[in-house]
């Protein structure tokens, strides 16, 4: 049998961690990055026999994630954040395609919950990510946000759900809304792009209609809405805070 290897950044993920632990303890190996948790993270960690490496810096999460992949020497890797547990279907179609492959690569099915609601719509669903591979086969992008799995070749997707527990509260939200805005606009001054208030203006209001109308986030009842506003959020400050970036 191949075997398998769990690759998961973390910095304060308790929240969800002994969950997304407790569906791969059948893996090989599990490796468990970590850039200075101050909760119950390691000690999770280390309860499922985690490999547990620290980092005093902060690339990025495509470097970072990068990072914990060359911890692993199995055939298989399974990339993972802190937040997600595969469901029963899954971790049965995991097992038969590394058994019996037909690709070097595979996608997995992502369900997001969104403050207590999970999410079918929104640009949320479907929502299909490369995350198992051979090693060697595939690695992330240098992004500060927002990676990619690069990799050539078809890529199956397989039966079953990875359960996503993106926002448990509003205050998640607002917190990774400043966050990902701040990294997001470093990420654009880097490659040479400029804005101004009527682009940051702009750009908001049309991640709101994207998702609110265009992607039917309005199906999604309350939390729809507010899913809605928090993108257009995310975005104008992106922007606003490329425009400051722009000026010094």
């Amino acid at each position: 049998m191949p075997t398998i290897g769990v690759a998961i950044i973390t910095k304060n993920a308790q929240a969800h961690l002994a969950d997304c632990l407790n569906a791969v303890t059948w893996c090989d190996k599990i490796v468990v990055l970590d850039s200075g948790s101050t909760d119950q993270t390691l000690s999770i960690a280390q309860a499922y026999g985690a490999q547990i490496e620290q980092t005093s810096d902060w690339p990025g999460f495509g470097i970072q994630k990068n990072r914990a992949i060359a911890l692993l020497d199995t055939d298989w890797i399974l990339a993972l954040d802190a937040d997600e547990v595969l469901d029963a279907e899954l971790i049965q179609s995991i097992q038969a395609a590394i058994k019996a492959p037909t690709a070097s690569v595979y996608q997995i099915s992502r369900l997001s919950n969104y403050c207590g609601r999970w999410i079918y719509h929104s640009g949320w669903n479907p929502d299909h990510l490369p995350r198992l591979f051979q090693r060697g086969h595939a690695a992330y992008s240098d992004s500060l946000v927002h990676e990619k799995l690069n990799f050539s070749g078809p890529a199956p997707l397989l039966a079953g759900q990875l359960l996503h527990y993106s926002f448990d509260r509003l205050d998640d939200v607002l917190d990774k809304v400043n966050r990902y805005s701040s990294a997001g606009a470093e990420q654009r001054l880097q490659r040479g792009e400029r804005s101004g208030l009527g682009k940051a203006i702009y750009k908001g209001l049309w991640a709101f209609i994207r998702t609110y109308v265009l992607q039917r986030g309005f199906l999604d009842g309350r939390e729809g809405f507010i899913l809605a506003v928090s993108n257009a959020e995310g975005t104008y400050y992106r922007y606003l805070k490329l425009m400051y970036l722009g000026s010094k």
